[in-house]
């Protein structure tokens, strides 16, 4: 298997350039309630790991979404530019900020329990429920 190409992102008005050193070839989609809140609609975005490095960091505002994870935006033209875990600083971007995408699959969905009935993908993904997520990535109760 290849390791996955360097790949850099940007907001709508160029003013936060994002370069992914190791993206992943996978796409994947949420449907929690936050998520769709944030953008609209479900979530589809690519694990990029903790290799990130943001220019334009100054326009870049960061929300804490949750105890274990931040929502950044650009300040000036409101892109939605990633969802970090905070204490493993690994990052999740839209796929839709990539300039020039490498050949992606969607192959996974999450909070599939949230997902509402009004639209339905046709692709066949591996489906997770919140309670699932949770079970693999929250960091266990202190």
């Amino acid at each position: 298997m290849s390791e996955p190409n360097p790949a850099q992102g940007r907001c709508l008005c160029g003013a936060v350039t994002l370069s992914v050193a190791r993206p992943a070839s996978s796409v994947g989609a949420c449907h929690c309630s936050m998520c769709r809140k944030w953008g609209g609609g479900p979530l589809l975005a690519v694990e990029c790991g903790t290799e990130v490095r943001i220019a334009g960091e100054q326009n870049v505002s960061v929300f804490d979404s949750s105890p274990w994870a931040q929502r950044g935006f650009c300040k000036h033209c409101g892109t939605h530019l990633f969802y970090r875990l905070k204490e493993a600083q690994q990052y999740h971007l839209p796929v839709g900020l990539f300039d020039e995408a490498p050949e992606f699959s969607f192959d996974q969905q999450i909070f599939i329990d949230e997902k509402p009935a009004y639209y339905r993908f046709a692709n066949d993904t591996r489906n997770m429920t919140g309670a699932e997520v949770f079970a693999l990535y929250a960091p266990p109760p202190d």
